[in-house]
């Protein structure tokens, strides 16, 4: 008994080390990151280290950084209302509903999935500009709305729904719209939450699109601006003002993600039905 005992211990705290020391190491770049931030000499080192405030001074005082961080919050929250409310939608038909074409649709949306993003880049500015909405929020937000990732994945979310949830609604004289945003929506707030995540952080750190959309600098976002720092006009690199502008830009993400993680570990599905 007492062998199986220092087993079961001996089995757990390896565990625990495990993921301590996996935890640590994910952290470690972060907290360098933070401290250099704080540092005085622009160097990525620790030796004669002291704490200021100066680079976040010098990073405000030297480029708009509050306007790029309402362009991208502007940008990255709409983008995840737009891409939760039609990946919901678009997910909740495929899975519950039966109309004619569904597999084939539901095939060409998988098929987007395979197709690298770089590739739609050249079409999208050729259809923006078409469209006049270069160096707009339109044009930041609208290509981000549609993916078949999530309807990929919100379709499998519903597939799993409870049939008997939605018959007991239909008995209660629930029509489909009602059924969706009454009882399917707050019942996969799990898999919202992890999309509505994923898409404000795919949102948040985008670079690219963002360069080749906007012309003007009160429409850059804030991975734009922290480029600037970090380009080939510096011949040196000030990394104290680079990590500084580095913990600004990551700290709305480390925010969504504590505020959404309680859907993401409770499962409010369970119990929902007795079997």
């Amino acid at each position: 008994m007492l062998k199986l005992i220092y087993m079961f211990f001996k089995k757990k705290l390896l565990l625990h080390f495990i993921l301590i020391t996996t935890a640590a190491g994910m952290l470690f770049p972060f907290l360098v990151m933070f401290l250099i931030s704080f540092s005085s000499n622009n160097e990525l080192s620790f030796k004669d280290m002291s704490l200021t405030l100066n680079n976040y001074f010098h990073v405000f005082n030297s480029i708009p950084v509050t306007r790029y961080f309402v362009n991208s919050l502007v940008v990255a929250v709409f983008t995840t209302i737009g891409q939760v409310l039609f990946s919901t939608l678009a997910g909740y038909a495929f899975a519950r509903m039966s109309f004619k074409g569904r597999d084939i649709i539901f095939f060409i949306f998988l098929i987007t999935m395979f197709i690298p993003p770089q590739v739609n880049i050249v079409p999208l500015f050729f259809l923006m500009r078409e469209l006049h909405l270069v160096d707009t929020y339109q044009a930041l937000i609208l290509p981000g709305i549609f993916g078949g990732f999530g309807v990929f994945m919100m379709r499998q979310y519903f597939l799993g729904f409870s049939k008997e949830l939605e018959d007991a609604a239909t008995i209660d004289g629930c029509n489909r719209f009602q059924m969706f945003f009454k009882i399917a929506m707050p019942l996969a707030a799990p898999a919202i939450a992890t999309l509505a995540i994923f898409t404000f952080i795919t949102s948040w750190n985008s670079f690219i699109w963002p360069l080749i959309v906007t012309n003007s600098e009160t429409m850059r976002t804030l991975p734009l601006g922290l480029a600037i720092f970090k380009g080939s006009y510096r011949e040196i690199t000030m990394w104290g003002d680079l990590f500084a502008c580095s913990v600004v830009c990551a700290v709305p993400t480390i925010i969504i993600f504590l505020m959404e993680k309680k859907y993401l570990i409770n499962d409010i599905l369970k119990g929902a039905v007795k079997e």
